[in-house]
C-alpha cells in the first residue's frame, strides 16, 4: 500500500557513495556504451537530499561540495526529476536541496547516487510503487549507474548499468581517500581507447555467499580495468594507495569506479577508523572518511 505524505511535508533521503568492489570492462558496444561487470557495495557516507513537493521544479545546493556544483546547468537530481515526469503523467515535482557532502568526479556515484535518490522521494511524493518500472526506466535514461543506485544495495551490476543482480556480501569496516583531484569519467573511458565493436572478455562467475576472507580471494582475483588510465591522468593515486597500504588491518586497497578514491577494506569499523585518523593526519589536504561497507 502506497502512502502519501501530507501537504508541505518535506521529504528526505539519503544518497549513499556507490564503491565498485570491481570494474571489468568487457568491451565496448557498437553504440558507444561499454559493457561492465562490477560488483557494487554502498557506503554509510554519502549525500543528502530532501525535497519540498511543488508545481515548480528547482535545486538549491549546499554543504561542502556546493561550489564544485554551482555552475553546472543540468544537475543530475534535474535530469532525473525530468526523465521521471516524460513518463508520468502530471507528476508532482517541487524544490529540491541537496547537501553535498561527497567529493565531485570521485568515482564513488555521487551524482547518481543523488539523482536516484531524487527518483525516490518523486516516488513517495506521488504515491509510486518502489518497483515501478518508469522509475527504472527514468534511472537508467538518466545514467549508467543511477539504477544500482535506484537499486540501493550491493548488487552486480552488468550490461551499461541495466542488468541488476542482487548479492549478500559481508560488511566490512572501509576508509575512502579521494586526494581532491576530480577525474572525468569520460576522460578515464577515452584514455581506455576501445573501438566500437571491441570485445575484452565475459564476465566471470558471481562470488557465492562466503565469508570475509572468502570474498576477499574472490575480489583479489578481479580488478578494475579502469584504474590504469585513471593512474595515467592522476599518478598522486599511487601515493594514496601506499598512504592506505600502510595502515594496520588493511584486506585489500583498489580505486574505486573511475577514480580518483581509493578504498580499502578491514575486519571491523575500529580498525577502519584507526586507519582513517592515520591517513588525515598526514594529508590533511585529502577527503578522507572512514565507513562501513556491505
Amino acid at each position: 500500500m502506497v502512502v502519501h505524505p501530507p501537504p508541505n511535508a518535506v521529504l528526505r533521503e539519503r544518497a549513499p557513495a556507490k564503491v565498485n568492489l570491481t570494474l571489468r570492462v568487457l568491451g565496448r558496444r557498437a553504440d558507444g556504451y561499454h559493457d561492465l561487470s562490477s560488483l557494487v557495495a554502498f557506503a554509510g557516507v554519502g549525500d543528502r537530499l530532501a525535497l519540498l513537493p511543488g508545481t515548480e521544479l528547482a535545486l538549491a545546493l549546499e554543504g561542502p561540495g556546493a561550489p564544485a556544483l554551482a555552475g553546472e546547468g543540468d544537475n543530475l537530481v534535474l535530469r532525473a526529476a525530468r526523465a521521471l515526469a516524460a513518463r508520468v503523467p502530471g507528476l508532482v515535482t517541487g524544490r529540491f536541496t541537496l547537501a553535498k557532502r561527497l567529493p565531485v568526479a570521485a568515482g564513488l556515484g555521487g551524482g547518481s547516487a543523488d539523482a536516484a535518490a531524487a527518483l525516490r522521494l518523486l516516488a513517495r511524493a506521488n504515491g509510486l510503487e518502489t518497483d515501478d518500472d518508469r522509475l527504472f526506466e527514468a534511472a537508467l535514461a538518466t545514467g549508467s549507474d543511477v539504477p544500482a543506485c535506484l537499486y540501493g544495495r550491493s548488487c552486480r551490476m552488468g550490461g551499461r548499468g541495466e542488468a541488476i543482480t542482487p548479492l549478500a556480501l559481508p560488511r566490512f569496516g572501509a576508509v575512502l581517500v579521494n586526494p581532491r583531484v576530480a577525474v572525468a569519467t569520460v576522460d578515464v573511458f577515452r584514455a581506455l581507447a576501445l573501438a566500437p565493436g571491441t570485445r575484452c572478455g565475459e564476465a566471470a562467475p558471481a562470488p557465492e555467499a562466503a565469508s570475509r576472507s572468502g570474498l576477499l580471494a574472490w575480489l583479489r582475483t578481479e580488478l578494475n580495468d579502469l584504474e590504469p588510465p585513471a593512474r595515467a591522468l592522476a599518478p598522486v593515486l599511487g601515493a594514496v594507495e601506499r598512504a592506505l597500504e600502510a595502515t594496520s588491518g588493511a584486506r585489500l586497497v583498489r580505486m574505486s569506479g573511475s577514480g580518483a578514491t581509493m578504498f580499502a577494506l578491514y575486519d571491523d569499523c575500529r580498525a577502519a577508523a584507526a586507519a582513517a585518523r592515520i591517513v588525515a593526519a598526514a594529508h590533511p589536504g585529502w577527503w578522507v572518511k572512514s565507513t562501513v561497507l556491505g
